[in-house]
């Protein structure tokens, strides 16, 4: 099977590229803030399967700059979308629990209302929209708290605060599972090999169990061996331009129903990002 990857050093491109034999396009080769060009890739492409792993994913800068977020995240993968359904190209997107308004304390299920609360949700939900509304083969796949050994993201920015701070506060009243990389790229591999016409859904896909940030940076400083005490703080404390969900639990049910994957287990998930980094 012969898959291209939209994204390349990204979080959950690179895992791809590390698990598997795929063609992964960087920006320089496939910007999405060019969709028709995107979509030309596509039109001409020898490959079997898409998965889209590329996005606008700066959260806060999207509240200044949501027109190019839109272009990247909604305008981009609906006209790749477009082009892989006429061609018969099964199509995976990587989406993300910012379409809900992190209301509430249960798990949001793939079929519950969305309702975006900042503008990167909105891009993301609109390009969600576009991937159903192109009419192919396809699978959106919602995640949350992505984390990895590489690039920046919230286990590495608590490594280096840890070494530098005996103690540090945390937002303790926002709940989501942080979700590895490396198990997101398995997954898509997976659904690649098992998407058809009639499963072509939205799917959730987090770690396991559900923690708060403040948690979550507890077990990254206990695993890691840095004495670091960890308090907890509301959001309120913590303002940022773009409004955060305090509720990210997913429902990740239909996943495990659809292609048998289970919810990773986070902490193991960390243990080898941690050895990844040498850290541990």
């Amino acid at each position: 099977m012969n898959i291209l990857v939209f994204g390349k050093t990204g979080q959950v491109a690179t895992e791809l590229q590390r698990q598997a034999d795929v063609v992964a396009l960087g920006r320089n080769e496939a910007d999405l803030s060019d969709p028709a060009h995107c979509a030309s890739i596509i039109a001409s492409s020898e490959a079997d399967v898409i998965i889209n792993a590329a996005a606008y994913t700066a959260v806060d800068q999207a509240e200044v700059n949501e027109g190019l977020a839109t272009t990247i995240n909604a305008v981009a993968p609906t006209e790749m979308a477009k082009v892989a359904a006429t061609r018969g190209l099964p199509f995976l997107h990587i989406s993300t629990d910012y379409v809900f308004d992190g209301l509430g304390s249960t798990a949001r299920a793939p079929e519950e209302r969305t309702a975006p609360i900042n503008a990167y949700g909105r891009s993301k939900l609109a390009g969600e929209q576009g991937v159903v509304a192109a009419g192919g083969t396809y699978a959106i796949l919602r995640t949350s708290w992505v984390f990895s050994a590489h690039n920046a993201n919230f286990v590495k920015t608590m490594l280096r605060l840890g070494k530098e701070r005996s103690a540090i506060s945390v937002v303790d009243d926002q709940v989501g599972g942080p979700t590895p990389a490396a198990d997101i790229a398995a997954t898509l591999l997976k659904m690649a090999e098992q998407l058809h016409p009639d499963n072509s859904c939205t799917y959730h896909y987090a770690g396991t169990p559900d923690v708060s940030w403040k948690d979550f940076a507890t077990e990254i400083f206990m695993q890691a061996g840095l004495p670091v005490e960890v308090s907890g703080i509301p959001t309120s404390s913590y303002p940022t331009p773009a409004e955060r969900p305090l509720n990210s639990r997913l429902d990740c049910t239909e996943m495990q129903n659809m292609f048998g994957v289970p919810q990773p287990d986070w902490r193991t998930g960390l243990t080898k990002v941690l050895q990844d980094l040498g850290e541990i």
